[in-house]
């Protein structure tokens, strides 16, 4: 492997980094389409359903106070952005942080290049079988390969991800990264 003794594979653990990281990423990807209605927006209420005074009862203004059935929600949820802004040099180093510690696990296996005689999942087993890597895998390519994709997609536990794409949720999930060679060389100029 002393083709990933580079920058990328060989950064010190810091939890910090890659927990605020994996923190943006998933906030980032909240929808934020949660929603209720308050009082002013629940139909009805228009009409004050009895006289302030002399009935005994509590007085009240609206038959949609939050208090009474079909009322609204007092401060409902509503739609919002729960994105935030991560430094560029902060993410790039989560992705190193979690790539460097794959390399010193000895959980990286470096491929020339992926192709498959035909693209079928028997195809895409046997070359995961001859890779000699199983379970939980995240395949980086350099670009896409339609082929190499379709016979591979259907196995479980099996993840393929552009490199341009990478990130540190899917890192953080995979057990063994396969890694083309120019994959390794587009990471180190995105993120080195």
């Amino acid at each position: 492997m002393a083709e990933l003794k580079e920058k990328i594979f060989n950064e010190e653990m810091n939890e910090a980094v890659v927990h605020e990281n994996l923190r943006w990423f998933l906030a980032t990807r909240r929808r934020g389409t949660h929603s209720a209605k308050t009082r002013t927006e629940v139909s009805g209420g228009g009409k004050k359903p009895w006289k302030q005074k002399g009935t005994g009862r509590a007085r009240a203004g609206s038959n949609r106070s939050p208090l009474w059935r079909k009322g609204g929600v007092i401060f409902p949820p509503k739609p919002r952005d729960y994105s935030y802004a991560l430094p560029k040099k902060v993410r790039q180093l989560g992705i190193r942080i979690a790539l460097s510690d794959f390399n010193r696990e000895g959980k990286i296996k470096l491929v020339e290049g992926f192709s498959l005689s035909e693209p079928k999942t028997k195809s895409g087993v046997k070359f995961l079988k001859e890779a000699g890597v199983s379970g939980k895998l995240l395949v980086i390519m350099a670009e896409k390969n339609d082929n190499f994709e379709k016979g591979l997609r259907n196995i479980t536990g099996v993840k393929i991800i552009l490199s341009k794409d990478l990130n540190i949720f899917d890192l953080l999930k995979s057990e063994i990264i396969l890694i083309e060679k120019k994959a390794v060389k587009q990471l180190e100029e995105r993120i080195g």
